[in-house]
């Protein structure tokens, strides 16, 4: 059943929303909650951080003039109101669908969304980008970026805000204080000083103040400008963002929309800037079932409004990251070495089960990736075994740590990489595709590629016992496929790959998650007469070299087959060929990957479809080696 919204009706664009009186502001705002939520319920995806800026939302959009003013939201899964008040309402239903609304901001989308975003800590330096641009082609427009609490855990927040900060830039930043990590308590009188201190009234005045103290002795101007900086701040908080060149306003109430319009009007029409409005909200707001939840309903699947349940699946077999999980403690057991690191994401890497059982040696470092490595370096240099957990899409904000920090000095840190290859509703922004390709180039590493579940136990023990240097492991996300998992896991000799199944025509050297589909595609081939071996190489570096050679010397047709980018495993094993002379055999070779574009979102099995990393495409590939028709039809018959 629809929800009734007649004054959201009435807004398409955020040029409507200007129109309103400021008293109907309230019942919009409650309009907006009610749609984003039953959308939500049908697509899925991130909920509770979009209820807690309904209010935010509507307010920006009624103070700025958006788009000339540019709009930054940092991460971006806090945007589905935003999308509903600027022209994609119509599509809101497809959200993180094949073909339809990204669950981000996205340039390509929208005029409204000037700078794409899904990982964290970007968006005051691309404000300030925004506002740089708007200063040298002189325009007069003003740029927002709006950035929670836990992104500002993230260095490169603070690396922004003290350029900005000493360019002057004319900038808003909006800290959305949603978890009470930084705001003392909000309450009337915090309110009332917030606007009064962002007004104009306020703003002359002290700009006079400024004047008149400026004809004083130097030494006295200063202590004056110190004397009023941190009598605000007494009162409010913010020094510290005083102290890196914003004028600091708030904390006000995130959700009341009297506090937050006049405050924001007034912050608009400063002629100075950077300033930094604190806005406190709450995670969830407005629906029961998300403001009760521990997570607030971060990320959710299909749900019915009423009662907020949640339509999820049975599991066929246990997710990746709750077997790392699990192994990881096992080890651990074993070893008071073993350290675990993640980097804001415990639960999505399994390490809040390792946290549980052993909360001294665990450590969330926040949205600091690059911190997190480097620490794990630290822990390394001193004998400790740290496991740096960090999806590998996240692994690529710490690349120069993994380089400068590890590689080089040779320590074993070991990296446990969950998202290996595409994942979903998520997209591009999320895909695990290059981890392979940035890693696989950097002297002393170790990189391992689980084919199932078992084999991840096996590689948690393997990088557990290994400290001649660094090593990773990539794991899909999701379920596994479905065998028996050992009760402990074994030390795989380093470099060494196996045999799953013998045979004479063809080779599949599979490494990672597309090892089940190479193995359908022999079932395939040997049903029409092509005898084929399929190997896991289990190790995309060092390569098993004799296991590559013993393919090439006694099959025609060599594929690899990766879920990773063009540069990763298929290329390094032609690197091998080449410099052996083995290319000069006359043996065929084939390499398969995903595509060189950035893949939209769609289900994980239409995306490798799309990619062609699939058992048809294996063997379509394998045919053609062969010299023989695809057959394509048949095998899709």
């Amino acid at each position: 059943m629809a929800v009734e919204t007649p004054l959201l009706d009435t807004v398409k664009f955020p040029a409507d929303l200007r129109k309103l009186d400021k008293s109907e502001l309230r019942q919009l705002a409650d309009e907006l909650r009610a749609e984003m939520i039953d959308a939500v319920s049908v697509t899925g995806g991130h909920l509770g951080s979009g209820l807690g800026v309904v209010e935010l939302t509507t307010a920006i959009h009624y103070v700025f003039n958006t788009p000339d003013d540019r709009l930054v939201w940092d991460v971006g899964h806090q945007c589905y109101p935003h999308k509903i008040l600027t022209g994609r309402r119509d599509r809101i239903r497809t959200l993180r669908q094949a073909g339809g609304l990204s669950g981000f901001t996205k340039r390509a989308e929208s005029e409204y969304d000037p700078f794409g975003a899904a990982h964290a800590a970007t968006s005051i330096s691309a404000a300030t980008g925004f506002a740089e641009a708007s200063r040298h082609l002189k325009k007069n427009t003003t740029s927002i970026a709006v950035i929670g609490d836990g992104s500002m855990s993230g260095g490169m927040a603070y690396e922004g805000l003290n350029n900005a900060g000493h360019l002057g830039s004319k900038l808003v930043v909006i800290l959305n204080d949603n978890d009470m990590s930084i705001a003392p308590p909000v309450g009337a009188m915090s309110a009332y000083l917030a606007r009064a201190s962002s007004s104009g009234v306020y703003q002359g005045f002290r700009t006079f103040g400024k004047q008149l103290a400026k004809r004083l002795p130097k030494a006295i101007y200063k202590q004056l400008a110190k004397a009023e900086e941190y009598g605000r701040g007494m009162v409010s908080g913010g020094t510290l963002f005083e102290e890196l060149g914003f004028y600091y306003v708030g904390p006000i109430d995130g959700h009341n929309l009297d506090q937050l319009v006049p405050v924001l009007e007034n912050v608009r029409d400063m002629k100075e800037g950077p300033v930094l409005v604190h806005v406190v909200t709450r995670k969830g707001a407005g629906y029961p079932p998300a403001e009760e939840s521990a997570d607030k309903y971060h990320g959710v699947a299909k749900f019915d409004v009423v009662s907020g349940k949640q339509q999820k699946g049975t599991p066929n077999a246990p997710a990746y990251q709750k077997v790392f999980g699990k192994t990881l403690i096992k080890e651990a057991e074993k070893d008071e070495r073993i350290i675990g690191i993640t980097a804001a994401m415990p639960s999505g890497t399994s390490l809040d089960m390792f946290a549980e059982a052993f909360p001294d040696r665990c450590y969330d470092v926040g949205i600091a990736e690059q911190h997190a490595v480097t620490f794990a370096a630290g822990l390394a240099g001193d004998g400790l075994r740290p496991f740096c957990a960090i999806y590998s899409t996240f692994l690529q904000r710490a690349y120069d740590s993994v380089v400068h920090d590890v590689a080089i000095q040779n320590l074993p840190v070991r990296f446990p990489m969950d998202r290996a290859g595409l994942v979903g509703a998520d997209g591009a922004t999320h895909a695990g595709s290059f981890d392979l390709a940035y890693l696989g180039c950097l002297p002393n590493m170790v990189i391992m590629a689980a084919g199932d579940e078992a084999e991840l136990v096996h590689m948690t023990a393997t990088a557990a016992a290994f400290d001649e240097g660094p090593i990773a492991f990539r794991y899909p996300r999701g379920e596994g496929v479905g065998v028996d998992l050992p009760e402990q896991g074994k030390i795989l000799e380093i470099g060494k790959g196996r045999i799953m199944r013998e045979g004479t025509k063809v080779a599949l050297l599979a490494l990672g998650g597309r090892l089940q589909e190479a193995l359908k595609a022999a079932d395939t081939l040997e049903a029409q007469g092509i005898s084929t071996t399929v190997a896991d190489a289990r190790f995309a570096k060092p390569l098993d070299h004799d296991l590559i050679m013993r393919l090439v010397r006694e099959h025609e047709v060599l594929i690899t087959i990766e879920e990773g980018s063009r540069g990763g495993f298929g290329a390094f094993v032609l690197h091998f060929l080449s410099d052996s002379g083995l290319l000069d055999t006359g043996v065929k070779i084939r390499t398969m990957h995903l595509p060189d574009v950035f893949q939209d979102q769609d289900s994980p099995a239409k995306m490798y479809d799309h990619a062609r990393l699939n058992a048809v495409h294996i063997v379509e590939r394998a045919r053609e080696a062969l010299g023989m028709e695809s057959n394509v039809v048949n095998l899709r018959g």
